[in-house]
């Protein structure tokens, strides 16, 4: 049984509490199947064996309040913390390419980062941290991004009850697709720039 099995296993069984702490979790920075619980949240909202207000309710709080331990540690930890627990998210160079994106960005950064672009959701809480980008203006743009992100995945579950995993793969595909068109526009335009600057003499 892989981790994604006993998670909904347990979900299953436990219902909220391992939602909520599932997606706490997750937020935090320790990779979880946070999606895949959603949606089949979702799913059993559709079979009645959970209420569609309070799995709302608690996911996004465990997710805000992950999300708040991420900022909290590059807060508090400072850079070098922050340099050494980049590598459970990626590496110093994501961390590197999260401020940057984020100094250009701000709250829209945080807010995508939330639903669209997820993988980078661990890597930006850790860089507004150390970046000491405003808490208030953070958690503002991280409330409005999880309730979205949460709405969304819920309610596809609950749509699509009976093919949770399909979804799951499906919206997981699409997350990849969109970082991988981000990360060649992004390359396509530096290109772009190198090109058009003329040579020095």
């Amino acid at each position: 049984m892989n981790l994604s099995d006993y998670l909904l296993a347990t979900l299953g069984v436990y219902g909220l509490p391992v939602l909520f702490g599932a997606l706490l979790v997750g937020s935090a920075g320790v990779p979880l199947p946070a999606s895949l619980l959603l949606v089949a949240a979702g799913s059993f909202v559709n079979q009645g064996e959970l209420d569609l207000w309070p799995v709302l309710a608690l996911s996004a709080a465990g997710a805000v309040l992950g999300d708040q331990v991420g900022y909290a540690v590059g807060r508090w930890g400072g850079r070098r913390l922050t340099r050494r627990l980049g590598g459970l998210v990626g590496g110093e160079q994501k961390i590197a390419d999260a401020e940057e994106w984020l100094k250009r960005r701000g709250g829209l950064g945080v807010f995508l980062s939330r639903w669209l672009l997820t993988p980078l959701g661990p890597v930006v809480n850790l860089t507004a941290g150390a970046s000491e980008y405003p808490w208030p203006r953070f958690l503002l743009f991280d409330v409005l991004g999880e309730a979205l992100w949460v709405a969304l995945y819920v309610l596809l579950g609950k749509l699509f009850s009976d093919r949770v995993q399909e979804m799951s793969d499906l919206l997981g595909d699409l997350t990849w697709a969109i970082l991988g068109l981000v990360a060649a526009a992004v390359l396509g335009l530096i290109l772009f720039k190198q090109l058009r600057e003329p040579e020095p003499r």
